[in-house]
């Protein structure tokens, strides 16, 4: 599948790091200098990158675990979904979750991006459903 993209940014366009990566990591783009997120301050991080998805294809924008595991700094609304009709600028909403002030410098890597298939459903009303094994049982309902 090719995916058309502009970047605007000075950094190289996002690329798999290994043969079976399954996400593309995507860059700060901070002309104007780093970015300071204080303990649980959010921010909006810009990737200079602009791109025009085909039609039945999202782009799922996810923490990256090195970033989370070793700073606390992870997507706020994980995960972001791109929409194929979208074509502003992609950015990254992350949060500090740890209790040290975190620096995220211009081309540092922010995020993850995933490309994938969806289908949009139908949504038929109807006045019941049919009977499973598992039935309601919702959150813990199998056990720890």
């Amino acid at each position: 599948m090719k995916v058309k993209i502009i970047n605007r940014s000075h950094h190289p366009l996002p690329k798999y790091e290994t043969a079976q990566s399954a996400g593309l990591d995507l860059r700060a783009f901070l002309p104007e200098g780093p970015i300071t997120l204080q303990p649980l301050q959010r921010g909006m991080v810009k990737t200079g990158l602009f791109m025009e998805l085909p039609a039945g294809f999202e782009a799922q924008i996810r923490p990256r675990s090195g970033l989370a595991l070793k700073k606390g700094v992870t997507v706020l609304n994980s995960p972001g979904t791109i929409d194929a009709d979208y074509r502003g600028e992609l950015c990254v909403l992350l949060i500090n979750l740890s209790q040290e002030p975190f620096v995220i410098n211009d081309g540092e890597r922010i995020a993850q991006m995933v490309i994938a298939r969806h289908e949009q459903a139908e949504l038929v009303e109807v006045a019941e459903l049919s009977d499973t094994e598992r039935g309601q049982g919702g959150f813990g309902h199998t056990g720890v």
